[in-house]
């Protein structure tokens, strides 16, 4: 048993909890650009891309995301690729961010009304045109507030990427925790670290829940 104060424990989870916050930055960032590029592909209408982009959603909604770690971790090491946990755990939650976000932000565009779509064509706009001054605009205040609650998704997803070697709050906390048998203690403080980050963002969601939805 190695003897730590409190103040030793709560220095060392928040020099993990950086890796929390980085892992999820990364993961919304890059889903975010990702999840627009297939819903760009998915309502497009070429052929295919719709089934093609449905597919790729249904796999990633369709399977554990720890199960999705372990087949990207060490499927990329038998690939020959030189794979480290970052690596692995920010490739899985990009494309596991992206399959719920272009999902989330189809059922925005869908509730767009269908007239909008008729009016823009009769301006004579292009495809791009459309989305980017008439349809996108609309749908993006729709989608703000899941988009916020679905950032909590991701911070609490990033625990499991402790099981690949990534050293985030959740593995700094077991890792602490084994040295100095108090579990209850160190979980404790790994679960409000956790409740730290998620609760203000749940709040902010639904105000802007409340603030944006249309008026009856």
């Amino acid at each position: 048993m190695v003897d730590f104060t409190f103040w030793d424990i709560a220095r060392q989870l928040l020099l993990a909890l950086r890796w929390t916050v980085g892992l999820s930055l990364i993961a919304f960032a890059c889903g975010s650009l990702l999840a627009l590029a297939l819903l760009v592909l998915r309502l497009s209408k070429l052929p295919g891309a719709v089934r093609a982009v449905a597919c790729y959603v249904q796999v990633f909604q369709g399977t554990p995301l720890l199960m999705q770690l372990f087949l990207i971790y060490f499927g990329l090491a038998m690939l020959g690729v030189d794979t480290s946990p970052l690596l692995a755990a920010s490739v899985c939650l990009t494309l596991y961010a992206s399959a719920y976000l272009c999902d989330i932000w189809r059922g925005c565009v869908e509730s767009v009304p269908k007239g909008q779509w008729e009016a823009s064509a009769s301006l004579a706009l292009s495809f791009g045109e459309q989305l980017r001054h008439v349809i996108l605009p609309q749908a993006m205040r729709l989608g703000v507030a899941p988009t916020a609650g679905f950032m909590v998704q991701i911070i609490k997803g990033t625990a499991l990427t402790s099981v690949i070697g990534f050293v985030e709050v959740t593995k700094a906390g077991q890792l602490i925790a084994n040295a100095t048998f108090e579990p209850f203690l160190i979980y404790g403080c790994v679960a409000l670290m956790y409740f730290a980050l998620c609760f203000p963002l749940s709040l902010w969601s639904q105000r802007l829940e409340r603030r944006l939805r249309p008026a009856s």
